[in-house]
């Protein structure tokens, strides 16, 4: 499983969007690796009403009403999201916030960002879907966590047991991959990697064959 988030990157708005999930998709009819695009609200409608399997990068605790500029979970359901990614280092919420909106987030998945195995097992209580573990320090770094940090990896899936489990923070290759999945992560979770690279095909494969290393039959 690879989640890609396209943060708020040039290519991954409006018609780049739209290709860069159609390439997601491509690639993930080609392996069997489930790939999930994370992106802006502005272009869920766009991307979902062409069939292609999307999330939003975030939502808000609110519920119908006067909340000008705030981002409704129901509005994004309906504009054909079936997920949404929260607390991700890029915005921070309060595990009071983080709780309300799970609790209104009905319909959807959620994968919940964790910076440290304290908050991580913090988020793991509330019972999300997914759970990412991102060092901050190491996003959009050149060297992994799954380089800079395999016991933390490691720590973090043995206390934490009852959720799948993702890694990120400057995941670039199939080895990070395959240390990763060793390491008990069920997947990853990346950004610039794919979203800025001059081939994102190619990259996502890349990436796969570190599932691959893994299990032959993907």
């Amino acid at each position: 499983m690879i989640f890609v988030n396209f943060k708020t990157y040039q290519q991954g708005t409006g018609e780049s969007a739209l290709r860069l999930a159609q390439i997601c998709a491509e690639v993930a009819q080609e392996t069997g690796v489930q790939i999930i695009p994370i992106v802006q609200v502005a272009d869920l409608f766009r991307l979902a009403s062409q069939g292609l399997v999307v999330w939003a990068q975030h939502v808000d605790e609110i519920e119908f009403g006067p909340y000008t500029g705030q981002i409704l979970p129901e509005a994004i359901l309906a504009a054909g999201a079936k997920g949404t990614l929260l607390n991700h280092s890029e915005h921070k919420l309060s595990l009071e916030k983080i709780k309300g909106i799970l609790a209104k987030f009905k319909g959807g998945q959620t994968l919940v960002c964790a910076e440290s195995i304290e908050e991580g097992k913090q988020m793991a209580a509330l019972k999300p879907d997914f759970l990412a573990y991102e060092p901050p320090e190491l996003i959009g770094e050149k060297i992994s966590v799954s380089q800079a940090r395999p016991e933390a990896i490691r720590e973090f899936t043995s206390q934490i047991k009852d959720l799948p489990i993702l890694v990120g923070a400057g995941i670039h290759s199939g080895e990070d991959v395959r240390k990763a999945i060793e390491l008990g992560a069920k997947g990853i979770l990346v950004s610039s990697d794919v979203v800025l690279a001059q081939e994102p095909k190619q990259e996502l494969l890349k990436l796969i064959e570190g599932f691959r290393k893994e299990n032959e039959t993907i």
